[in-house]
């Protein structure tokens, strides 16, 4: 898989953590200010649901996009780097299952039923594929660790997957956005409040913070850096 010729990743790094504090500023002022507040036991069940995209932006999306990034933005030795991609991805699965399970518990407690939605059935299917990137890598990269020559083969195919599966969980959030908020707008919610309005610009700050993402991840550290993926070492 080869970078943009002349394209460097480092712009699209900053981009991306100024996008990454943006929206997680937007979803904590949407689900406190205008939602009431996080709980995980409540009389008042919309609370507990306003920990679902707390957790499945700030903790699934957020972490995992700082994990991603990790090899760019952090000036250590490959070993160290590749200790924190594997915990900051650990970190962003427990907390998206976390995030899952403040949704399933909102709907148990209100009388919802559960997965049937689009987006339900995207999101269950996109955690489960990132448990299995998070442990194919673990096994493979990590411990017990494969040989060079198939981490090498491997490597490319990993990547793509993960940014597969990445690509997958900005999606699902867009779509748990646009049901959110119309649930919200039949319930009674002004369409053109600011609510609403909070609620679509952090959707699209979130696209934009995907796709910096994206090109950070593929895009050569500098310009004259080749293009495509370096082989594994014997370590």
């Amino acid at each position: 898989m080869a970078g943009f010729p002349g394209v460097k990743a480092a712009p699209f790094t900053y981009a991306s953590h100024v996008l990454a504090v943006a929206s997680a500023a937007m979803v904590l002022v949407w689900c406190i200010h205008f939602r009431g507040g996080l709980a995980f036991a409540s009389t008042n069940k919309s609370l507990i649901f306003n920990i679902h995209p707390v957790l499945m932006l700030i903790g699934f999306i957020i972490v995992g996009s700082e994990a991603i990034m990790s090899y760019k933005t952090l000036p250590l030795s490959h070993e160290v780097n590749k200790l924190i991609h594997l915990t900051l991805h650990a970190i962003a699965l427990v907390l998206g299952a976390v995030g899952i399970y403040a949704a399933f518990k909102f709907h148990n407690e209100s009388g919802i039923d559960n997965l049937y939605s689009l987006h339900s059935w995207v999101g269950l299917g996109t955690i489960c594929l990132y448990g299995i990137q998070w442990i194919f890598g673990f096994v493979t990269f990590f411990f017990p660790g494969a040989s060079p020559t198939l981490r090498g083969k491997s490597l490319p195919w990993h990547v793509l997957f993960g940014l597969f599966v990445y690509i997958l969980a900005i999606a699902t959030a867009e779509l748990g956005f646009l049901e959110k908020l119309t649930f919200l707008e039949s319930s009674g919610l002004y369409k053109y409040s600011s609510e609403s309005f909070l609620v679509n610009f952090t959707a699209l700050v979130v696209i934009f913070l995907g796709a910096s993402v994206v090109i950070s991840a593929i895009a050569p550290a500098h310009t004259d850096a080749p293009q495509g993926y370096s082989s594994i070492s014997e370590n």
